[in-house]
């Protein structure tokens, strides 16, 4: 790491970073920056921007405007050994097994298997990666990230697919690698994920939208909620005004809706309509919903 990137302790960063695809802008003008320590949620609906971005981050895809740094210096192959990537296809190889597919990242990375398979994976190390549940494959993605100690985690969507246990967990590994100095920046769609997070950075059409801790988002916001006997009655009528409504127990939450804009689509329904504070979720509902996924997939 070059002397500026260690006296701020930032592993990562991109100013004013842009990507354009033709005359398609799929990431525009954002600021990111991950330090040691960090577990930064970047956060956005499909299309957002956000594998795009990660990929300019790691030097994978040249940027059209703007700068990228990790570790004080342009992406390149010495920067990259220093970091630890799990992708949204994990970057397995299905024919090999779960400890030759260590094996041959630590080659790759010029180490040893020094961090090896975790135990509770001991039992799969003979059996090839194809043949293992999702849960199971994300785990050993997980084991080969985490192998040559990287000092910065990149994971785009880790949990996605598995239940609840094996989120958990890969949620305690992500924690273990932050404790321990590492910088980690993690793309998820689960709001109670982004809750783990020390700061979120929501992006939405290629730009971002909104940050800061999952508080300071929700912020002093309101949803209005209905209260009504004929609540399904209720619902209904929301629906049909193409109002955002979700409902909690008995109650009908809204966001993004004023309440006199509720209560004219409730027409003659009886409800009771107040307003409370939103919910991360609903918050981050409001901030994109508003625009339309521009990114290219992939």
């Amino acid at each position: 790491m070059s002397a500026a990137g260690t006296a701020s302790g930032v592993l990562a960063e991109c100013a004013g970073v842009t990507r354009r695809f033709g005359r398609f802008v799929a990431v525009d003008d954002v600021d990111l920056r991950v330090s040691r320590g960090e577990v930064i949620g970047l956060l956005g609906a499909n299309g957002a921007g956000k594998t795009t971005l990660i990929r300019m981050l790691l030097g994978l895809l040249p940027v059209s405007a703007g700068e990228v740094r990790l570790f004080g210096e342009p992406p390149s192959r010495g920067t990259r050994r220093r970091i630890g990537y799990v992708p949204q296809t994990l970057g397995l190889y299905d024919d090999l097994t779960a400890a030759e597919n260590l094996a041959f990242s630590a080659a790759v990375f010029g180490g040893g298997t020094r961090g090896g398979l975790p135990a509770a994976l001991g039992p799969y190390r003979a059996t090839l990666v194809g043949a293992l549940p999702l849960g199971l494959q994300r785990r050993v993605a997980f084991a080969e990230a985490l192998a040559h100690r990287p000092d910065l985690l990149v994971l785009d969507e880790p949990t996605s697919g598995v239940d609840p246990l094996a989120r958990a967990r890969l949620w305690e590994t992500i924690g273990d690698a932050a404790a321990a100095g590492a910088g980690v920046l993690v793309t998820t769609h689960y709001m109670d994920e982004a809750g783990e997070c020390s700061r979120l950075v929501v992006m939405a059409g290629g730009r971002v939208v909104a940050q800061g801790t999952a508080a300071e988002i929700a912020g002093h916001h309101q949803v209005t909620v209905v209260e009504a006997d004929a609540w399904a009655r209720a619902f209904g009528a929301l629906e049909a005004a193409s109002l955002p409504v979700a409902l909690a127990g008995r109650s009908l939450r809204v966001p993004g809706a004023a309440p006199d804009d509720v209560r004219r689509a409730l027409g003659g329904i009886e409800a009771r309509v107040s307003q409370a504070p939103s919910t991360l979720e609903e918050r981050f509902f409001q901030l994109t919903s508003t625009i339309g996924a521009t990114e290219v997939p992939g």
